[in-house]
């Protein structure tokens, strides 16, 4: 029985599309609706320390998540138990890792249909989580 699922929050018109495929083929499942806060889209490089990022930075970032998990929960409707967690990291590693360590049942995450140098530009690879998570993981188009 799956108890809770993830569903990796980047903006992405795929995102609602997979929250509502999880509520769907998860009744009663707890929706994780997690977004990663990528330091290297502050405009420092991928290796600068999460330190040398801005606090005003951070929390229009931050702010930016908010918007996107209320606009999200508003198009998937009540009734569902829904947590939101924002993390900062590498987007792939950080959605991997958090299922690893939460007790996450299954990722469901929008496909981002982008290849080559856009995929590795955006740093969210949904091939690279199937890959690399423990749980199973289903890519929603």
């Amino acid at each position: 029985m799956t108890r809770r699922i993830l569903v990796p929050v980047d903006g992405s018109e795929q995102v609602a599309t997979a929250a509502t495929f999880g509520i769907e083929n998860f009744p009663g499942a707890t929706v994780v609706l997690f977004h990663v806060i990528n330091p290297s889209e502050s405009g420092y490089s991928a290796k600068a320390s999460v330190s040398s990022v801005s606090d005003e930075w951070y929390e229009e970032q931050q702010a930016e998540a908010r918007e996107r998990f209320d606009e999200l929960e508003a198009s998937i409707g009540d009734g569902n138990s829904i947590d939101r967690v924002v993390e900062m990291g590498r987007p792939n590693a950080t959605i991997v890792n958090y299922a690893e360590d939460n007790d996450i049942d299954q990722i469901v995450m929008g496909s981002q249909d982008q290849s080559g140098v856009s995929r590795l530009l955006l740093d969210c690879d949904p091939e690279d989580v199937v890959r690399r998570a423990t749980v199973p993981v289903t890519v929603v188009r």
